[in-house]
């Protein structure tokens, strides 16, 4: 084998450097145990917080005792504002049918980048799958739309130019029936039927 001379010190030097090292690490592990001797650990509040989540038998108590302090609490906030509340002014919240029929048309704003498209549509279940088209009245290539409907579930596509185009970005999700894409938003409470 044929090696570079600067190799070949580099090897021995190294060589050297570790045997003379070896005789430093005989005897460490007992030394440090000496210099150890009995101290105690010390306990700052972090390692306090610690014990909290850690897995023995006094960390499962602290979790339980955090767990059933955040309910209660929690449990105390809902029949605060479940009912009047005189200290606050009269302050009275709504029941969720209140809200749903205050806001029983909501509007759905959609937004698409089409830079050099010529007509975009939007259509969905919203509209009965008919074409509700998009402006661009600046000429920018963002095509827009408002439609107004009551709180709901929607599945949508936008048309560009024909072409069916399923994923909008500002979705909520995404569904795929007979090989193709929609998007899905929720207006409103959210949720089917609501």
């Amino acid at each position: 084998m044929n090696t570079d001379p600067l190799e070949g010190l580099l090897r021995e030097t190294l060589r050297e450097e570790a045997s003379a090292a070896a005789g430093r690490l005989d005897g460490l592990e007992q030394r440090v145990v000496e210099d150890l001797g009995d101290r105690a650990p010390r306990l700052g509040w972090l390692n306090g917080l610690k014990q909290l989540v850690a897995p023995t038998r006094a960390g499962r108590f602290g979790q339980i005792v955090v767990v059933a302090a955040t309910a209660a609490a929690f449990l105390a906030v809902g029949a605060l504002v479940g009912k009047d509340l005189p200290l606050f002014g009269g302050l009275k919240v709504e029941s969720r049918e209140t809200m749903l029929r205050s806001t029983a048309k909501n509007e759905l704003l959609f937004v698409l980048p089409a830079l050099n498209a010529e007509n975009v549509s939007v259509v969905g279940s919203f509209n009965d799958w008919e074409p509700t088209p998009l402006s661009d009245e600046d000429g920018d290539g963002i095509w827009t739309a408002r439609v107004s409907v009551p709180p709901g579930r929607y599945e949508y596509a936008f048309v560009i130019d024909g072409r069916w185009w399923g994923q909008d970005p500002l979705a909520d999700e995404y569904v795929r029936s007979f090989g193709e894409y929609s998007s899905v938003r929720y207006v409103g409470g959210g949720g089917d039927g609501v």
